[in-house]
This record gives C-alpha cells, sequence and structure tokens, in this order.
C-alpha cells in the first residue's frame, strides 16, 4: 500500500511558476513509475507527466512539454513538478500517482495509487 499526498498547489499569474510535490508512505517508492495527471472544471482527468522508477526516463503530454518538468528524489520518496509559464489553461486539481511498473507510462489504467489532489488556479 503505499499513500500519496500532495503539496504547492496555489494562485499564479499568468507566465508564473509553481512546484508541486507529492510524498510518499513506504519502503519501496524506488520499485513505482510516478505520474501528475490533472483534472480542469468540468474535464475528465487526463495525463501531464510521468517518471520512470530509476528517475531516468520522462514523459510528457504535449500541452506541457517545455514548461513543466518532472523530477523524483527516491532518497527522500518524493516526486515533484516544476510548472512554469503557467497558463489559465493549466488550472486544474493535480493529482499523483503510483504504478507497479519500472517505465513512465502515461496510461491512466496503469496507476494503483492518487493522492488527494492539489488545486492549482492560474489567473489571466
Amino acid at each position: 500500500q503505499v499513500q500519496l499526498v500532495e503539496s504547492g498547489g496555489g494562485l499564479v499569474q499568468a507566465g508564473g511558476s509553481l512546484r508541486l510535490s507529492c510524498a510518499a508512505s513506504g519502503r519501496t517508492f524506488d520499485r513505482y513509475a510516478m505520474g501528475w495527471f490533472r483534472q480542469g472544471p468540468g474535464k475528465d482527468r487526463v495525463f501531464v507527466a510521468a517518471i520512470s522508477s530509476s528517475g531516468g526516463s520522462t514523459n510528457y503530454a504535449g500541452s506541457v512539454k517545455g514548461r513543466f518538468t518532472i523530477s523524483r528524489d527516491n532518497a527522500k520518496n518524493t516526486v515533484y513538478l516544476q510548472m512554469n509559464s503557467l497558463r489559465p489553461e493549466d488550472t486544474a486539481v493535480y493529482y499523483c500517482a503510483a504504478a507497479r511498473l519500472s517505465r513512465a507510462t502515461m496510461t491512466y489504467v496503469n496507476y494503483d495509487y492518487w493522492g488527494q489532489g492539489t488545486q492549482v488556479t492560474v489567473s489571466s
């Protein structure tokens, strides 16, 4: 069982930056690929970014590539999402997720554990 707790959300102006963190419980964090998803108002939850269990590979949604960076610190059981050049359309609840896989999977159904989400609001 893995418990995930996100933090770092908030209100920011367009063009600004935020860094989300996701702290994981348990002693096997480095066996899980980690991902970030987001759900905007009235929209489905969609993939944002993923990182392999080792941290050696990453994947990004096209809409965030070049602006967002996912990283992890296995010693701290934490995954991060650095978000730069934020846009109003990035407004959403951001969810951290863990998959019992080594590869950086973009597929929603591959994720086994989810956090409670953190709100990110970007004003224009």
